[in-house]
């Protein structure tokens, strides 16, 4: 499945790095849950990873609305941005709250095409 097919989707997501949590191997903690999409395959031969924005406890999974998505174009390895329903967060706000990992890649923040017919 292309990535963009998930976008404006509810997505149930797996939560393996909770809010608050310290990354095994760099050692920074998580301003954000971040995880998976279950039974899914990205570029990288893993599930396709997901930051959580707007719920700021630690939670072990969630089902929200998917509204962009963060494509490197330096890796591949995309990731989607996942929220409560209803919520938005503009490109600024994503980068920033994204930064702490996304700041070692060039990406671009892809969101669903709007018809202007």
């Amino acid at each position: 499945m292309d990535n963009e097919e998930y976008l404006e989707q509810i997505l149930k997501i797996k939560i393996d790095r909770p809010f608050g949590s310290k990354h095994p191997k760099h050692g920074f903690i998580y301003p954000v849950n971040y995880g998976y999409v279950p039974n899914t395959v990205s570029g990288d031969g893993e599930e396709l990873d997901a930051y959580l924005l707007g719920i700021y406890e630690p939670v072990d999974e969630f089902e929200g609305e998917c509204i962009a998505i963060i494509h490197r174009t330096n890796d591949n390895d995309d990731k989607l941005i996942v929220v409560p329903k209803g919520k938005y967060y503009s490109d600024d706000a994503i980068n920033a709250l994204t930064e702490f990992q996304e700041q070692y890649f060039e990406h671009e923040i892809i969101r669903k095409r709007k018809n202007t017919n």
